[in-house]
């Protein structure tokens, strides 16, 4: 057993795992695999599992049926988990009377960890300057830092975020992006959740993606936006007649905002063609992919568990809340999310 930790230091694998709540299955006989030296984006509508899956590999929850390991053991079989994985699945999860610092201290002796430690991570974080206040009267940004901190207390191998830029303004998301990619530059394991998809374009390498407790794409970012048939073509040209003819050819052609065309159903050559034909000039003519949030919410339509607005129309992804769930024995407030 110990070759196969050796080899496997900072991997996270997850094995035909099932976690029942009643009669909800939260997670169904999912499997993926989370490799060092990346950062793996962890996506699903409301209700996909993600939450419940996180917490099934760092040992929150027991699984009905399957495993999940970091560096090839389970979480409850490592000796100093700190320092193997850093978790932040709960932004509140701490005594809101201690202060930043004294609740870092706290962790770092459960672990064996100096003390130095405490003001080494509030320094990474940028929280030096309020370490010795109440942690309960911060703002959801300062204990989204604080819970990072937290995190990194043991210098793990592998980092497990769920929402982290939950309350950040922009140069907290920003700083969150950066600190994330370090860390998998490192070569560490980086395991992000988070439903901003345009953060999420600009940050994660690779994507793990579930509906219903099911695995529904474990590929590249580029992959999985390249896999939507959300495909379009802009085009410029100061000649209005390309519209109609576009239209005639078979063509869905939308106007943008600036006076282009966004044409889908015909291909750029074919565009090319049909103004060529008419003797019509263009100044632009640009194949466009999907954005991730287009490929997102095409992929993910048939697994969307809470009901869109009447009419069908998708709402703006974030803009409507997180529905509650019934509360799990034993956690108080939780959600299968």
């Amino acid at each position: 057993m110990m070759g196969r930790v050796a080899e496997t230091a900072g991997l996270i694998e997850v094995h035909d795992l099932t976690k029942r709540f009643g009669d909800k299955v939260a997670v169904h006989n999912l499997s993926f695999t989370v490799e060092p030296g990346r950062v793996t984006g962890f996506l699903g509508p409301n209700g996909a599992g993600k939450s419940t899956t996180m917490r099934l590999i760092v040992g929150l929850d027991r699984p009905d049926d399957g495993v999940a390991t970091i560096g090839g053991l389970p979480y409850y079989q490592l000796k100093r988990p700190l320092t193997v994985v850093g978790a932040v699945l709960e932004a509140r999860a701490l005594h809101p009377g201690r202060s930043a610092r004294n609740h870092l201290l706290y962790l770092a002796q459960t672990q064996g960890l100096p003390a130095r430690r405490a003001d080494e991570v509030l320094d990474l974080v940028g929280l030096s300057a309020v370490k010795n206040k109440r942690a309960g009267g911060f703002s959801l940004g300062m204990t989204q830092r604080l819970g990072i901190a937290a995190a990194m207390l043991g210098d793990p191998r592998v980092l497990m975020l769920d929402e982290p830029v939950n309350g950040l303004d922009p140069e907290g998301i920003r700083w969150v992006r950066t600190f994330m990619q370090q860390l998998a530059a490192e070569g560490r394991t980086v395991l992000v959740s988070s439903h901003l998809m345009s953060e999420m374009a600009q940050t994660a390498d690779h994507l793990i993606v579930i509906g219903r407790g099911r695995l529904i794409a474990d590929s590249s970012t580029q992959e999985f936006i390249a896999s939507s048939s959300e495909r379009s073509v802009l085009v410029r040209t100061p000649d209005p007649r390309l519209a109609g003819l576009l239209a005639a050819s078979g063509g869905e052609v939308r106007p943008e905002a600036d006076g282009a065309l966004s044409v889908t159903g015909l291909q750029a050559p074919r565009i090319g063609e049909v103004a060529a034909g008419a003797g019509i000039v263009l100044h632009e003519l640009t194949p466009r992919l999907a954005s991730l949030e287009e490929a997102f919410m095409e992929l993910t339509a048939d697994s969307v568990e809470y009901g869109r607005p009447a009419g069908g129309a998708s709402p703006a992804w974030g803009s409507v809340p997180a529905p509650t769930v019934p509360e799990r024995a034993g956690y108080p407030g939780g959600n299968a999310s």
